[in-house]
């Protein structure tokens, strides 16, 4: 099978990574791409959000099977341009992409699903916006209703930051606030037939212990100890097929990933969000863990074939992984720094612990992988259990050096015993 890939985040470097070590994937190509992604790929030079040349790409390259990375592609309606020129795609229509790319449509969809989520207003005017954050009290919800990097949503005790964050968006859903730990659930569907991968958690804010603003995650690890080992059959019951479901009797039926965001709070399972596509850092996690092959299970969600597809074989290790962010982080990011040690580690760490790529790219004049984005590097380890994956993973980052970086020390901590 030849697959194309498009994208170019720590996010494709997993899927990548995961596609290069299948013994199916006969070729694999990935749009835009970035330094790490260049080991295990053939890069190609594509506009993301442009469908008619992603699709003109994968005929070019005579693609069995396309995947659509991010969320704004989604969208745009790529992965539409491509399902049109006959080519399988892992990836929702644009129709059924808008449950991530609108609160207020995800919202609404399961209001008519019956899915449990956070009671919210959709607000379009100041009157509007003073009036919801009034109702709920603190802490304030306050979500962009459209895409925002995974940095659209404040959540504040201070009601003139919820109420500057609400006046910045043109619509805005604000909501009661969810008690509970969060957890990350991927579900991979045809339209039809839904089959859950392994559960996640992440870590939304920028410092330890929780700190500092929200970002696009920071870490992940994976299995959750302390998680109902029940959760994952409720979740398909209550929330992913009933969604699946609800799109398909809209006429509008969602094929590829369903992320759903959740908060097991004091009175059940609650939606946070759904988004549309595999999620940024958890997908590090979770794909390190599985050992059905990927270009599989994406082919059969891509050809309506998954009821067919035999029960998903995961690894017993945990896996973690630890985001090094560039300086100023997840404020605008200072580029172009040189990031040292990424040899060392290859040599010293692998299999055990290994770096995805997210925001990097190779200086032209000097041949070094530099710095090119927020979230630089996703340092990912495996292990017998998480104390084990955490260790390798730290140790990793250890090597590594990037000027200005940050990142958390107490990924996977607590589930680890070790806070």
């Amino acid at each position: 099978m030849k697959v194309l890939v498009i994208g170019g985040g720590a996010r494709e470097h997993a899927l990548c990574r995961s596609l290069s070590l299948d013994p199916d994937v006969t070729a694999l190509h990935c749009a835009p791409g970035n330094a790490g992604i260049a080991e295990v790929a053939e890069l190609h030079t594509v506009d993301a959000l442009d469908g008619a040349a992603v699709a003109g790409l994968a005929q070019r390259l005579e693609a069995d099977l396309v995947v659509v990375g991010p969320e704004a592609p989604l969208v745009a309606g790529v992965a539409d341009a491509v399902r049109e020129r006959g080519i399988p795609v892992f990836g929702p229509s644009a129709r059924a992409a808008e449950l991530e790319g609108s609160k207020a449509f995800a919202k609404d969809v399961m209001a008519a699903a019956g899915v449990p989520t956070a009671r919210s207003y959709l607000c379009t005017t100041p009157a509007e916006i003073d009036e919801a954050l009034d109702a709920f009290g603190a802490p304030y919800v306050v979500k962009d209703d459209g895409l925002a990097a995974g940095k659209g949503v404040v959540v504040t005790e201070d009601v003139e930051a919820a109420r500057a964050h609400a006046l910045a968006c043109d619509r805005v859903v604000i909501e009661e606030f969810l008690d509970g730990p969060e957890v990350s659930l991927f579900a991979v569907t045809d339209g039809e037939t839904v089959v859950p991968l392994q559960p996640a958690q992440d870590f939304k804010r920028a410092h330890d212990a929780d700190q500092g603003p929200n970002t696009g995650g920071m870490g992940a690890y994976s299995p959750l100890p302390w998680a109902d080992p029940k959760l994952v059959d409720e979740v398909m019951r209550t929330v992913l097929q009933p969604t699946v479901d609800e799109l398909r009797r809209r006429g509008t039926p969602f094929s590829g990933l369903l992320y759903a965001g959740l908060a097991i709070t004091s009175r059940g399972v609650r939606v946070i969000e759904f988004n549309a596509r595999f999620g940024d850092p958890e997908t590090q996690v979770v794909l390190a863990r599985l050992r059905t092959p990927l270009s599989a299970l994406l082919r059969a969600a891509a050809t309506g074939t998954l009821a067919s597809l035999p029960p998903l074989r995961w690894s017993d290790d945990a896996a973690v992984t630890v985001v090094v962010a560039a300086h100023n982080y997840p404020g605008t990011p200072r580029t172009g720094d040189p990031i040292r040690g990424l040899t060392e580690v290859a040599e010293k760490d692998a299999p055990g612990a290994y770096v995805l790529h997210a925001g990097t790219k190779k200086d032209d004049a000097t041949g070094e992988v530099v710095s090119a984005g927020g979230r630089v590097l996703s340092v990912t380890a495996t292990g017998g259990d998480l104390a084990a994956a955490r260790e390798r993973a730290y140790r990793a980052v250890g090597r590594l050096t990037l000027d200005g970086s940050h990142h958390r020390t107490d990924i996977a901590a607590r589930a680890a015993g070790e806070s």
